[in-house]
């Protein structure tokens, strides 16, 4: 159960990320706030798998890289959902709309890059659980870890201000960076599916 869980969940991470990065060059906003919700709970479901395959000694980091992942998934559904209903159906003030719209670089969209800093804490230490016993998972376990670089520029840009709706050009520089995003965890997803394949 816990294998099947775990290529469950990286199957529909991958899937998730893929269809993303189609939907932000189309572009089809709704789409994107929809499949990043069941990016997150992929994510999730994948976490737990790797966690439940630690060694002893690694259990702490695989608590670590469980609990970070169900703040990320907190922090990104409770943006998106509000993007796919309340934002798109409902008449709300300027005000609210400044906080709630992500499209305008607001509250949302900072908590958003704070969910995503969480989603790379929860790389790292899910990183350190892994076992590498062949080439492949060795490349796994190394893409994990060097994704929770991350962190720190999703923790600290929102502090700095370098997105805002004023500047020109602010929406194709976040597309073509959260492309790059996607090539780079892709190939995390893909890795894990391989690697619980692999379990039995």
């Amino acid at each position: 159960m816990n294998r099947k869980i775990g290529m469950v969940g990286s199957a529909v991470a991958g899937i998730s990320v893929l269809c993303f990065a189609v939907c932000m060059l189309i572009p089809f906003d709704f789409g994107s706030y929809l499949v990043c919700m069941f990016l997150a709970i992929g994510y999730v479901m994948m976490a737990a798998g790797l966690q439940s395959e630690c060694d002893a000694e690694k259990k702490a980091a695989g608590s670590l890289g469980l609990i970070f992942a169900g703040l990320y998934a907190g922090f990104i559904l409770l943006v998106y959902y509000a993007q796919t209903t309340a934002v798109r159906l409902d008449p709300l003030s300027e005000t609210a709309m400044q906080l709630l719209d992500y499209g305008r670089f607001g509250l949302f969209f900072d908590y958003d890059l704070l969910g995503y800093g969480m989603m790379a804490l929860s790389t790292f230490f899910m990183g350190l659980t892994v076992t590498a016993k062949n080439k492949r998972e060795t490349v796994l376990k190394w893409l994990m870890m060097l994704h929770g670089i991350f962190f720190i520029s999703c923790f600290i840009v929102p502090m700095l201000g370098v997105f805002s709706s004023d500047k020109a050009g602010a929406d194709w520089t976040g597309v073509w960076l959260l492309e790059l995003w996607c090539a780079f965890f892709l190939p995390i997803t893909l890795l894990s599916y391989w690697h619980f394949s692999l379990k039995k």
